[in-house]
């Protein structure tokens, strides 16, 4: 049975639409992203575990049979929610530790992750909603170590490419090593700016953080150089 995508009739299906399979599929997408992106709001507003469906379709503006057309509950809606959110900050970090071609420049790679890891207090909010979530539930775990994973390999990929072309090695020891601290050094910096709500200071402190664990800590210091 195809599914609507909750416009206007009462089971979430436009009658008026053409129920051609491209149109449904496009639909879908659409309505699944809306249903994505308020939830988002709704999620770091009031928390997880404090947010009904009905709140979600109202953010949305769809009605419960939109809902159920793409999740079962609002365990895989936030389930989805955080996969994608998590998939696109990875893909974001990757992208700025790649912009220096294969010299790295950390200092300049230290100031674009950052901007990129502290750029949405919301988003810290239901990346911690998810990490208590996943504390008490195994299952859950799993997907937030599968990206904890994603983003450490991003870092890590980066920094090892960076050290075989200029055989310099982060300070830690090897990329993997580097890239953990990375990933605990974000952890403790977003808890302190969840409670204080100061993201220059967070942005200044992970600066500070990021290039003594990456470098001799000197802010001129390069991974890479081209003979010198």
């Amino acid at each position: 049975m195809a599914a609507g995508d909750g416009g206007i009739g009462g089971d979430g299906r436009d009658a008026a639409a053409p129920a051609t399979g491209a149109r449904v599929t496009r639909r879908r997408v659409r309505t699944r992203a809306r249903l994505l992106d308020a939830a988002f709001t709704v999620f770091a507003a009031k928390g997880f575990g404090r947010v009904s469906i009905e709140e979600v379709c109202e953010a949305a503006g769809y009605t419960r049979g939109a809902f159920y057309s793409n999740f079962d509950s609002l365990d895989e809606l936030f389930f989805a929610l955080y996969r994608e959110r998590a998939d696109l900050i990875s893909g974001q970090v990757a992208d700025a530790l790649a912009l220096d071609g294969p010299d790295l420049d950390v200092p300049a790679a230290v100031d674009r992750v950052t901007e990129v890891l502290l750029f949405d207090p919301d988003w810290l909010l239901v990346k911690t909603d998810f990490l208590v979530h996943a504390a008490r539930d195994a299952t859950v775990a799993e997907v937030l170590l599968e990206h904890r994973a994603g983003l450490r390999r991003a870092v890590a990929d980066r920094l090892e490419r960076a050290a075989a072309h200029a055989g310099a090695p982060a300070v830690l020891g090897d990329a993997e090593q580097a890239a953990h601290a990375v990933v605990a050094a974000y952890d403790g910096v977003t808890t302190q700016l969840l409670l204080d709500k100061d993201v220059e200071h967070a942005r200044a402190w992970l600066r500070q953080l990021l290039t003594a664990l990456l470098t001799d800590g000197s802010a001129d210091n390069r991974t890479a150089h081209s003979g010198g």
